[in-house]
């Protein structure tokens, strides 16, 4: 592969810094955050110092700040964010970070002086964390125009899913739902499952209460 192209291929990296991207984007998709995609994971030490010299000693912006990263070590990778959003939309790259964090996943926006957003690694000696485990099979898009797909054989049980008494009472949480999502507080994805019928009860509520709580500090 040309130093000039970024290997986007999970399976270069070591199986702990699979296991650890793929819980990652796990819990992305069940955050609701559907849109993100691997844009590199092994990084040969040739890559390496050709991106160093970008904004060096060969034109262009600096892109890294270093000679040696995890990405040499397979234990890194970066993402970007696809539409409807913009490539580095900061907004979603802090909520994964955030989630980063809970899985004790290294995140690039939380280094002081070289934030880096888009980047996320782990050491050799990482493990899943506590109350967390692959519940099913994740796959990583590599690209703008796919999400994240999520396959999981436990499926929710009726008694915990949404039913409403009424169509009225659908219609409501439907426009309710969409509001939000044109408001820029939730993700479509919401939307799709509660038409779907793969809305918890649980869930709806937490969206009610989140929607609420950020509509009264605009106010």
């Amino acid at each position: 592969m040309s130093v000039e192209t970024a290997n986007r291929n999970i399976t270069e990296l070591l199986p702990i810094g699979q296991t650890a991207c793929r819980l990652l984007f796990q819990e992305c998709y069940k955050s609701g955050i559907r849109n993100v995609f691997v844009t590199e994971t092994y990084r040969s030490q040739a890559r390496q110092n050709y991106l160093y010299a970008q904004g060096r000693t060969r034109p262009g912006p600096i892109v890294t700040w270093t000679l040696s990263s995890h990405h040499q070590s397979r234990l890194a990778w970066d993402i970007a964010v696809g539409p409807p959003n913009v490539l580095y939309d900061a907004s979603i790259l802090n909520k994964v970070g955030a989630i980063a964090r809970k899985l004790n996943i290294t995140w690039g926006g939380d280094w002081v002086g070289s934030v880096d957003r888009v980047h996320f690694q782990i050491e050799s000696t990482w493990k899943i964390p506590s109350g967390y485990k692959l519940e099913g099979t994740v796959t990583i898009p590599t690209s703008s125009t796919s999400q994240i797909q999520f396959d999981t054989k436990e499926e929710i049980p009726m008694s915990q899913l949404w039913n409403p008494v009424s169509p009225a009472m659908q219609t409501a949480a439907e426009a309710f739902i969409e509001q939000a999502i044109k408001d820029g507080i939730i993700q479509a994805v919401h939307l799709q499952d509660l038409q779907n019928k793969q809305m918890t009860t649980d869930r709806l509520l937490g969206l009610y209460i989140t929607i609420d709580q950020r509509r009264n500090a605009t106010k």
